[in-house]
């Protein structure tokens, strides 16, 4: 995959990425927004940097780590990826309150729709905005979505100085042996 020119990140602006998902997944993950990178590209958490794709390795969720191109690879693993917002920007602090309360509402349609066990917000900031939850914090949730049981993830993001790898891989495991383990839908 060619690295995407000023040019293309440029006119990646106010795109959107299509959803990976299919009815009754483990886990539906949900980024903030796309990137520039991402949009330019057409895959979730495509930057690299991104630690996206090494933590749902490390914490078991894929027998290897899979690049961005290969995200619908993911469905075949219970697995899929969508955004709180769906246009990209350069920065996630680009998007307003308003747009992600409403995102958060597009995403709720969308879990009742094709039934996860869980979602999976993968961004605490945001998560707390888009859900109007102020004092939440990473793990699980006690609301649900779409029926979905809830769960924050640290965000994924190389500027996400807070969680290096091996604490954001640990994160996932956390999230995966719930998932493994929990069957009720």
């Amino acid at each position: 995959m060619p690295r995407p020119t000023p040019a293309d990140l440029a006119a990646a602006r106010s795109r959107t990425l299509p959803d990976v998902i299919a009815p009754g997944l483990a886990v539906l993950f949900s980024g903030i927004n796309p990137g520039l990178y991402s949009a330019a590209t057409g895959h979730h958490f495509a930057r690299p940097g991104n630690r996206f794709w090494p933590a749902l390795h490390r914490s078991g969720f894929t027998p290897r780590q899979l690049h961005p191109s290969e995200q619908d690879e993911l469905t075949a693993l219970g697995l899929g990826a969508t955004n709180i917002v769906a246009r990209a920007t350069a920065r996630a602090d680009e998007l307003t309150p308003d747009e992600l309360r409403r995102g958060a509402e597009l995403l709720a349609a969308l879990a009742e729709r094709y039934a996860p066990r869980f979602v999976a917000i993968v961004g605490i900031s945001a998560y707390r905005t888009a859900f109007t939850r102020p004092k939440a914090t990473i793990g699980p949730q006690d609301e649900r979505i779409g029926g979905a049981r809830l769960w924050v993830l640290p965000n994924p993001s190389g500027l996400n100085a807070h969680y290096q790898l091996p604490a954001l891989a640990e994160e996932f495991r956390a999230l995966r042996a719930e998932a493994v383990s929990w069957s009720d839908p």
